[in-house]
Parts: C-alpha cells; structure tokens; sequence
C-alpha cells in the first residue's frame, strides 16, 4: 500500500472513531437529558398537588371518587398543542396516593388498587422515609422508550409525613424528541465524516506531493535528464532531498572526472605521438620541404589537442549544469543568418553554397548564445561532409509547441554502423577527401544543448543522399520538464 493510501486510510479511521463515539455518547445521553428535563417540572407538579390535598387527607376528608372524576374529567380534554415538532393531542399524566403505611387510598390508572400496599416501590418507601422518592419502571423490557417515570412528593400534617402522592408520566413522547433529534445528529455526523475524508485527502496529498516530486527527479536523473531541483518546502523531506542531491553530485563528480581524464588521455594520446615522432625526425637532416612538412604536422596536432581542450571544456561546463540556462525570446530568423555568416570562409574554402529556408517572424524561447553553438556545430558538420560545389540548406519550420532547425547536406549520409554511436563523446566518421576526423566533441554538443532546452536531436539520412539534422525545441522553453 502506497503511503499515500496509508495516510488517507489512518486519518479516515481516526476521523470515523472520533465521530462515531461521541456520536454514540450523544444518543446514550441524550435520553438521560430528556428523561431529566421531564423529571424536574414532576417534581414541581407533584408537590404542588401534594400542597392542594394533603389538607383534605389530613382532615380524612378526602374523597377519591370526587378526585377521580375531577381527574377523568381532565384527562378527556382534547389539546392542540403544538411544542415545536411535536403536536400534544392527550394529558397523559396519571396520580395516585398512599397513607402513611403505602397504602393505596386513590389511583388514577386503576382504581381496583385502591387498598394496595405500594410500600415496597422505591418512590413511595424513600418518600415515606423523608427522602427524594423517584423510580422508572420499563411498560416492555425489550424497548428502553416505554418506560414510565414516578415521581413522589410528601403530604404533611404539623410537619409529619401521612402519606405520599405520586406523579406518573409516560416517556413515550421522549422518543418522539430523540426521533426528531435523531435525523439532524446523524447529517451532521454524515457531513463532517464526508469534511473529515475530504481534509483526509488533501492532508494525505500534501503530505506525500514532496516524495512524489522527488521520485521523479530521481527518475528523470536516472534516465539521463537534467530537471531542475523540485520544490519540496522546509520539511525533513526537503532535507532528505538535499541530502541525496550533495550525495548524487559527489558520485557524479567523482565518476565524471575519472571518465574526463580517462577519454582525454586516450584521445590526446595520438596526436602526442605524432608531434613527438615529427620532433625526433626534424633531429634529423632532412630537406627543406620535408622538413616544413612536419613543422606542419606538430601544427596540425598541436591545434588538434587545442580544439579537444577547449571543447571538453564547453562540454563539461555544459554537462554539469544543474539548473536550466538564461531564457528570452530569439529571433530565429536573425540568429540562422548570424550562424550562417560565420561560416563563411569555410564554405568559401570548399566551395559549398548555404542556402536559407526560414518563414519570417519566427521565434522561440531559448538561450540564444548555446543555440548559437548547437547550429554552428550542426553547420559545420554539413559543410565538412559535403562535396565541393554541394549545397547545404538551413532550415526552419514550426508547430503549436515546437521549432525545428533543420540542417541538410549532399554527403555521403551516415554509415549503417555509425547511426547508434554518431552521438556519443570523441566518435566521428572520417570526411570525404581528407580522411582527416573532428574531435568528435561537437554532436555531443548539440544533444547537450537540446536536453537543455527540454528538446531532441536527430541525425538521419536523405531519400536522396546526403544527411538532415533536425533540432527540434519548444517554442515556449517549457518542453517536457517536470
């Protein structure tokens, strides 16, 4: 499981638990609540009652069937009470009394009782006793809202107590209350425990959107891509993430010097050897001409490992960049005329003709010097390998989200064997006529600069011959980047 998913999970568990049981503790309690706020005015009604007849009881002269009548009498009104939800139709509270020794001298319910020994109820013995008289007896076991609530109140005479009146109230209306207060508990319940997922989510997402930034930095690293440093805050994540990156630019470093000096060793290795074997001849006596001629070759090779320097140079600058080049909008147009007169001397020197194929008013967002260098090379390379009298065309077209440059020639294309390797450092193919090879540093290069901008490089062969270089990048600098 995702630790995404095990955060959401935890805090939704969290969040149901914390709802449930208060939930469950309301419910509980809110029965005690009603069942105590219809106690507290019994107790009021109970001895109000018993003030208006403990007189008539103390006297002996009480008179249950006149009280039964009084009380049916009562108990038939018809109410149209309406207390808030709940509509009162019926009085449904009942009385009975008892002596001194609880026995029943008058009962609303039942007048057969009338001689019964109620002394043993809690609410007759504790208020005989002189103490709070009060019981709940259940009408079914099975339903806790069938209850019937007893509360007592003392009848005095000369301040002894002769006996006790007892109020009854069905607490079936009680469940009406908690039925009507039950609907609003539960949405409410509902409605935060549907907040609760919702906040679950968003904390889970904001949570684990650090680690997921990261994993894909660590995979656009792996697969070779330059991504700039996610943003992952000022939490532990941050500092973890700073941690790998000091630990990944120390392995790369260390890997990249020793693949540095490795490639420059071999690759100066030939040209040392031929500057040290034209010195030990030049020791020797040798014609004129033989001897500029080797003069020529130290030349030669020493300006060879002078362009290799300098390029592993701007290539390593160029590799070891972490973050994205300085953007702003180039005019290709300008910059594809710029690159072209550059070259000039060498087209002159060949006798190779550029051609120019560019719509107008075409621009990209890019870093105009490094695109510079990426097209000269591309430009170069097309002028080496082209016959004297060939044509080279610099082209560009455009899309909704990228630009491409195109570079082509009329050469001999690229080699079957070359197509998987034409990019990799120091490879290069011999050129027509001279046979001579480049530093091998320049396509490298170019795909340097595309991976910069977030774009592609592809060299591929004409229908025709020759080959087409094609450097494609967004228009907006965005690209793919992540």
């Amino acid at each position: 499981m995702k630790l995404g998913l095990r955060i959401f999970v935890a805090y939704l568990l969290i969040f149901a638990v914390c709802v449930f049981l208060p939930v469950r503790g309301i419910l509980q309690a809110l029965m005690t609540r009603y069942l105590e706020s219809v106690e507290e005015p019994l107790v009021d009604t109970a001895n109000l009652l018993a003030g208006l007849l403990e007189q008539q009881m103390a006297a002996d002269d009480l008179h249950p069937a006149d009280l039964q009548e009084r009380f049916a009498h009562g108990q038939a009104r018809v109410l149209a009470a309406q207390i808030y939800n709940l509509r009162k139709t019926a009085v449904d509270l009942q009385v009975y009394i008892t002596n001194a020794h609880g026995t029943v001298v008058f009962d609303t319910r039942q007048p057969s009782a009338v001689g019964k020994d109620y002394s043993h109820w809690r609410d007759v013995r504790l208020t005989l006793g002189g103490l709070y008289g009060a019981r709940t007896t259940l009408r079914n076991r099975d339903d806790p809202f069938s209850s019937l609530l007893y509360v007592a109140a003392p009848l005095y005479d000369q301040g002894h107590i002769i006996g006790s009146l007892t109020v009854v109230k069905d607490t079936a209306n009680v469940k009406n209350f908690l039925s009507l207060a039950r609907p609003g508990i539960v949405r409410a319940s509902v409605f935060y425990l549907m907040a609760a997922t919702l906040l679950s989510l968003g904390v889970s997402y904001w949570l684990t959107r650090p680690i997921g930034r990261l994993a894909q930095y660590a995979d656009a690293i792996r697969e070779g891509r330059r991504p700039a440093f996610p943003a992952l805050g000022r939490t532990e994540i941050a500092d973890l993430g700073l941690a790998l990156r000091r630990m990944q630019d120390a392995l790369e470093g260390r890997r990249y010097a020793e693949e540095y000096v490795q490639t420059l060793t071999h690759e100066i290795k030939s040209p040392l050897s031929a500057i040290r074997g034209a010195a030990e001849l030049l020791q020797e006596d040798m014609p004129h001409a033989q001897q500029a001629r080797f003069v020529g070759n130290i030349r030669s090779e020493t300006d060879r490992i002078g362009r290799i320097i300098e390029q592993m140079l701007e290539l390593a600058t160029l590799e070891n960049r972490r973050d994205r080049p300085e953007m702003a909008p180039v005019d290709v147009s300008a910059l594809i005329h710029t690159v072209v007169e550059s070259q000039e001397p060498q087209c002159a020197a060949k006798g190779v003709r550029v051609e120019t194929r560019i719509p107008d008013k075409l621009t990209l967002t890019a870093n105009e010097f490094l695109l510079h260098q990426a097209l000269a090379n591309l430009l170069q390379n097309a002028i080496d390998f082209s016959p004297a009298g060939g044509t080279v065309v610099v082209g560009a077209a455009s899309d909704a989200k990228y630009v491409t440059l195109t570079v082509t020639d009329e050469g001999p294309g690229i080699p079957d064997y070359a197509r998987e390797k034409i990019f990799e450092r120091f490879y290069s193919l011999a050129r027509p006529g001279t046979g001579r090879k480049s530093t091998g540093l320049g396509l490298n290069f170019v795909r340097e600069v595309a991976q910069l901008h977030d774009g592609t490089i592809r060299l591929s062969n004409r229908a025709h011959g020759g080959a087409c270089a094609e450097l494609a990048l967004p228009r907006d600098g965005a690209g793919g980047r992540s």
